[in-house]
């Protein structure tokens, strides 16, 4: 049997408001989070994620009342990334309403933290995400929301974060990201060909027609914020695509 793509719109949440940029830069005002999960909710949204871009201790206090209210009155996983940095972490998100928690610079700082959140949590509720950049002839790791690149090979990296327990790759191209030019599909391919669990594509999404490559390529789901936000497209725009592709939806 084959399972749904799944579509995916993505907040990126700063002290309480939705913003979008370019490549992570000039943030703008995008909306109330709760008031856009919901009408994406409505539109048919498989998931819903959240990124706390701004994830400092007063506005983290501030996620878990957005995570809480989305929580309330859309029926479908949360998944909330940005600042989580232990288990207890995830057991205060979970407990707010969230269904799975991404990590990243906090498990490139300290690999183990995959291992304490799949053990405790399960590899369901663990999505390892990666801000990658193309270097030379592959990809490495970014931390701190694109601005910091490491020397850590992506491929490499996501190979160890399923190994620990990770349940699902949210793969986000620093390059493609809010440049509304189509996913990175060679980084897709080369996710999906090393990858044991699902493959999310972010970064890049600018019309209809870049979804079903992504699916194509490898991706089990498809993530986009800026194209939502904005109205260009509805969850129901990006399904129509995939389903006319011969793809199966939801």
């Amino acid at each position: 049997m084959t399972l749904a793509v799944r579509v995916i719109p993505c907040l990126d949440v700063a002290a309480g408001r939705v913003v979008k940029g370019v490549n992570f830069l000039n943030l703008r005002d995008a909306g109330d989070p709760v008031e856009l999960a919901a009408k994406y909710y409505e539109q048919g949204a498989d998931e819903i994620t959240f990124l706390d871009v701004t994830a400092t201790v007063d506005e983290r206090a501030t996620m878990y009342d957005v995570v809480r209210a989305t929580a309330e009155q859309v029926f479908i996983p949360l998944t909330v990334g940005g600042g989580v940095r232990s288990a207890e972490d995830v057991a205060r998100l979970q407990g707010h309403g969230a269904d799975k928690v991404g990590v990243n610079s906090a498990a490139i700082a300290r690999p183990q933290l995959l291992d304490e959140i799949a053990d405790r949590f399960g590899a369901q509720a663990l999505v390892l995400s990666l801000d990658v950049k193309r270097r030379g002839e592959g990809w490495v790791v970014t931390t701190h929301g694109g601005r910091t690149e490491t020397d850590l090979d992506a491929l490499d990296w996501a190979r160890e974060a399923i190994e620990r327990g990770a349940g699902e790759l949210l793969v986000n191209s620093i390059d493609a990201d809010g440049t509304k030019r189509g996913f990175d599909l060679e980084l897709i391919a080369a996710m999906r060909e090393l990858s044991s669990v699902p493959v999310i594509a972010s970064g890049g999404a600018g019309a209809v027609g870049d979804f079903p490559p992504a699916v194509a390529a490898g991706a089990d789901a498809v993530l986009a914020a800026s194209v939502f936000h904005n109205g260009e497209l509805t969850v129901g725009d990006v399904k129509l695509a995939l389903a006319e592709a011969g793809m199966v939806v939801r």
